[in-house]
Parts: C-alpha cells; structure tokens; sequence
C-alpha cells in the first residue's frame, strides 16, 4: 500500500509572458535540459507494454505552458487570422475562462500553435511526447510528480477508483480551473496529471523500440492514423494519469476530456537545471 508523502519545497521558475491581449496572458515556463528515462519499469502498477521498453534521452531545454491552454486563450488566438483550418471560438462543453479548452481535434490544436506563431514571431507547436513527459517528471521517477500515488485534493481525475491503496476520492464529472489546485511539479508546472488529456505532436507506436533519444517528436512510421495524448483526464481513473501513461486517438476527434498545452523552442544557450544531467 502506497503512502502518499508530498515534498513540498520551493523552486524558482524562470518564464514569460506572451500577451494576447484584452488582458489575457499565457504563461510559458522554462524547462531546462536534462536527461531521463522514458517510460515506465515492468513493475509500475497498471503499466501497459506500450509504456516500454523505458530508454534514456537527453531533451535540449524548451518552454512549456504552465497551465492546458484556457477557453479564454482558445478565444483569444481563434480571432487571429486563420493559417489553414477554421476554429470555433467556443468549442467547450463546461464553460469557464479559466477552464481548459475541451472537444478540440489534433489539426485544430496545431492550428492554433500556427495562428499564435504567426501573431508573436515564436516558433509555437505541441510538445512531443518525450517533452511532455520530460516536462511532467520534473526529476521525479515514481508514478507521480507528487510520489506513488494521488488524490483528488491534487489533481482532478475519476476519484471513484484508488492507486496503490491511495485514498478514494471526489468524482467531479467535468474540468477544473486550471488554477485550481496550487501544487505545480518541480518545473514550475501545474495540472499536468488529470483535467484533460493533452496531445502532442507524435504517431502512435505500439512500444519505444526505435524511439528517437533527443527529445523529438516521433512522426516516422507508426499508425499515422494515430496521435498521442498525455496525462489522463477529469473522466480517467487515476492508472490512466500517471506520468508514463499515453493513449491515442483519430487527430480528427473530438472529446469533452482533449485539451492541450503549447511549447516552444528555446534559445540555444540554456544551463541544465541544477541536480539533472
């Protein structure tokens, strides 16, 4: 049985802020470079063989939205001038500013990061999966950035089911604020297990054998009928939110739990962070 002990500590996180205007702003925090071991260990409770074989790489330094991008966001860079595919400014089923943007496809995703480029100058895009979970672990190794398991009081996932003996906990039926839990990784991160599933860039492969090693995305081969999404989501038991865990879907679909969060290239010069080689 596993016992959840948060280590709470205080990080410093460099970012900025890209102005959308009308007051919106979106956070983009630094994630610096490292070297980690993808994936998860046979012995991680409800693992999938997709999760493996685990294989080290080494991610050059990136920023990454603190937070899923928000209905506000969505509106926001929908009224920008459309690079190839049409957005409807208001996809989301559970209506909220502040609330992550839901029921988008993959295409209407990377449209979105190409509208925003096009508006800042910055080379905006999806993460690919490697950053994400690169991103999400933060240093950490357990199932978790906060440890082995989770609870509802962290993170908003299917609380009617339990982790490795964790607690059982509130089933809310719908996303949170993306603020709504203070807890970020050690990155400077928040909502990256649960809410809403996330997509990268990549192609669905069966497992890593062949897995690129330097943080790119994987878009060779595969079933290119396929992208992949990360981090589970408010209708997810918590197995399904882990930092290893990934699903699929048709880029084309549409769900009420698909959301995403943004990247964008560093520039070249970045330390590694302290305690990460």
């Amino acid at each position: 049985m596993a016992e959840l002990t948060l280590n709470r500590q205080r990080y410093q996180a460099q970012y900025f802020i890209e102005s959308l205007g009308d007051g919106i702003d979106l956070e983009m925090t630094l994630i610096p470079a490292g070297t980690f071991l993808m994936g998860s260990p046979q012995d991680e409770l409800e693992r999938f063989d997709s999760e493996g074989p685990q294989h080290q790489v080494t991610v050059p330094s990136f920023f990454m939205g603190t937070y899923p991008v928000t209905q506000a966001q969505w509106r926001a860079v929908a009224g920008l001038p459309q690079v190839e595919t049409e957005l409807n400014p208001d996809p989301a089923k559970f209506p909220g500013d502040m609330n992550p943007v839901e029921q988008v496809n993959w295409h209407e995703a990377v449209e979105f990061c190409a509208r925003l480029a096009a508006y800042t100058g910055r080379p905006y895009r999806l993460p690919s999966e490697t950053e994400w979970e690169y991103a999400c672990r933060a240093g950490t190794t357990t199932p978790f950035h906060f440890g082995e398991t989770i609870t509802t009081d962290l993170a908003n996932y299917d609380g009617t089911a339990a982790f490795d003996g964790g607690p059982i906990g509130e089933y809310r039926e719908k996303t949170t604020s993306v603020d709504h839990f203070t807890t970020a990784n050690a990155f400077g991160l928040c909502d990256m297990h649960g809410n809403v599933w996330e997509w990268c860039q990549d192609v669905w492969h069966d497992n890593y054998d062949g897995a690129p090693t330097d943080g790119s995305a994987w878009t060779e081969g595969g079933n290119q009928d396929r992208r992949v999404a990360r981090g589970g989501s408010w209708g997810s038991s918590p197995g399904y939110c882990r930092s290893a865990s990934h699903a699929y879907d048709n880029p084309g679909s549409r769900f009420v739990d698909f959301g995403f969060r943004i990247c964008c290239t560093a520039p070249q010069k970045q330390a590694t962070a302290p305690g990460f080689s």
